[in-house]
């Protein structure tokens, strides 16, 4: 894989109203009693965020909400290095324009920032047309993000690539703290995540071996194939054989799960 870099850019309230009204039937989330409390965690954060990793090295990660009522997703927004853009709705019943906001920071940082290549946002509105068109205009690659039950379908079309969530989602477990220090990962469960990662986006369920390991680099930083006693990332794979089937392909080798 190419080092490309990527921008997220999520509609965090969208994402969350919309998963809120799958769970709870459409038009739930906007009751005043659903809406003005402490949300519980829905999103799951990371999962979006592997996903957009298949793209490139995450560069920008921006998250637009009024923050106030979603302090519990705090751990995996921290994992996940999000910026969060703090917005006020100008009323009780007013939208709180993470759109607007969104769009305006979203071009203004592929003019500051060229060596951006691909745009991820994660919302479902259809207000995002005119942005999509802007990026696509720009030689950007604009991949949208949504749930089913709430995108519209003419943003989805604007998009380059669009994914919905729950195809690649998983639900989010309870948040706890979490040490600070560094730990070693599993090396199995990181190349595994990578594998399906890629897989979802190719559509194909054998993955180039070469295309693995930037994967696992940008899902965890810390990766390093001596931390698991291999002197390469080929190693590490035969180390574990009862995970990983290997095949030889035209130009690489083909990695694929075993079931």
């Amino acid at each position: 894989m190419a080092k490309e870099a990527v921008a997220i850019y999520w509609d965090f309230e969208n994402l969350h109203a919309s998963i809120f009204d799958a769970l709870n039937g459409s038009g739930s989330y906007p009751k005043p009693a659903n809406r003005h409390r402490q949300q519980e965690v829905l999103v799951d954060v990371q999962g979006v965020y592997d996903f957009a990793t298949t793209y490139g090295n995450v560069a920008i990660n921006k998250a637009y909400c009024n923050w106030h009522w979603f302090t519990r997703y705090r751990q995996s927004l921290l994992k996940c290095a999000v910026e969060l853009i703090q917005l006020f709705p100008p009323g009780a019943q007013a939208k709180n324009g993470a759109d607007i906001k969104l769009s305006l920071d979203a071009v203004e940082d592929i003019l500051r920032f060229p060596h951006i290549s691909s745009i991820i946002v994660v919302g479902g509105d259809s207000d995002f047309i005119p942005l999509a068109q802007k990026l696509k205009a720009a030689g950007k690659d604009l991949i949208g993000v949504g749930c089913k039950n709430a995108t519209n379908r003419h943003w989805a079309n604007s998009c380059s690539d669009f994914k919905y969530y729950e195809t690649f989602a998983l639900e989010p477990q309870d948040e706890e703290e979490e040490t600070e220090t560094a730990t070693v990962k599993d090396a199995a469960e990181l190349i595994t995540k990578a594998i399906k990662q890629i897989a979802l986006r190719n559509g194909d369920k054998w993955v180039l071996k070469a295309a693995i390991r930037p994967v696992v680099k940008r899902l965890d930083p810390t990766f390093d194939e001596a931390s698991y006693g291999c002197r390469s990332f080929a190693d590490l794979l035969k180390k574990h054989n009862d995970k990983f089937q290997i095949e030889r392909g035209q130009h690489d080798h083909l990695v694929g799960l075993i079931e």
